[in-house]
């Protein structure tokens, strides 16, 4: 599989900001639905973020984006709260379809955010 690279990730004060990226090849990124899952301690996978959709525990604070000329996937995450603090993973999925059911083709090794209160 080709890489998801990661990276933006770390420890932020509650009501502060991240950007989290994720870079892919060329391939990867014109071929595949991309979007943005996190996984909390003792919590399953959750499908957060995509072109097209957010869930609703993030919506009006995350901002999904992409650059084609880096073939780069963004995450803006503004005014984070403590039920954040999660691994975040970039993943790459065949459709929309595929993404929203975590049967995705690439995932990223992750990266933490940590929001302290």
């Amino acid at each position: 599989q080709d890489q998801l690279v990661e990276s933006g990730g770390g420890l932020v004060q509650a009501g502060g900001s991240l950007r989290l990226s994720c870079s892919t090849s060329r391939r990867t990124y014109s071929r595949a639905t991309m979007g943005w899952f996190r996984q909390a301690p003792g919590k399953e996978r959750e499908h957060i973020a995509s072109l097209i959709w957010y869930a609703d525990s993030v919506k009006g604070r995350f901002t999904f984006s992409m650059d084609n000329a880096k073939n780069t996937v963004y995450l803006k995450m503004n005014s984070l709260k403590t039920k954040d603090t999660a691994v975040y993973y970039c993943a790459a999925a065949a459709n929309p379809d595929a993404l929203q059911q975590g049967t995705s083709d690439n995932w990223g090794q992750g990266t933490q955010v940590t929001v302290s209160s």
